[in-house]
């Protein structure tokens, strides 16, 4: 599972260093080959190959006529692109998708089980502030047993 976050830098050709411990079970467990896309175009979404293939699955059980699925498709297409890490650990963020979610220079990764987000790090920090953890929130993972 990926867990906790990092703060990296993407480089000036649009290169994100995945952070090394995330790095190490990627390829450990997953292999070298990732999909990165976004839903809504805020940060950059990274799933393992095998982790994309079974969402894809998924999806191609819904009917093909689903506006949910063709939404969530167009989107995900869009901005989606596979990648494969580089010998120094590297995959190239499509520009589209940096360009959307102004993801350049200062990063956060953060680990979301089993994928990884990317956002701007001042655009997460705002996000934080603005949507804060509300006691809602804790009785809907509480009624999970969490």
């Amino acid at each position: 599972m990926f867990r906790g976050s990092a703060p990296t830098k993407i480089d000036d050709k649009g290169r994100l260093k995945i952070p090394t411990d995330f790095r190490r079970l990627l390829e450990e467990r997953y292999g070298l080959d990732l999909f990165v896309t976004s839903v809504q175009g805020d940060s950059a979404l990274l799933y393992p190959l095998p982790v994309w293939e079974e969402i894809e699955a998924r999806l191609a059980q819904m009917p093909s006529t689903d506006r949910a699925k063709m939404r969530y498709l167009e989107r995900v297409s869009y901005y989606g692109q596979q990648v494969r890490l580089d010998v120094q650990g590297r995959i190239l963020i499509p520009q589209i998708l940096r360009e959307s979610a102004s993801i350049n220079g200062d990063v956060v990764v953060s680990g979301q089980l089993n994928h990884l987000v990317v956002w701007n790090h001042e655009r997460f920090v705002a996000r934080l502030a603005g949507q804060p953890f509300t006691d809602e929130d804790f009785h809907a993972l509480s009624a999970q047993g969490i």
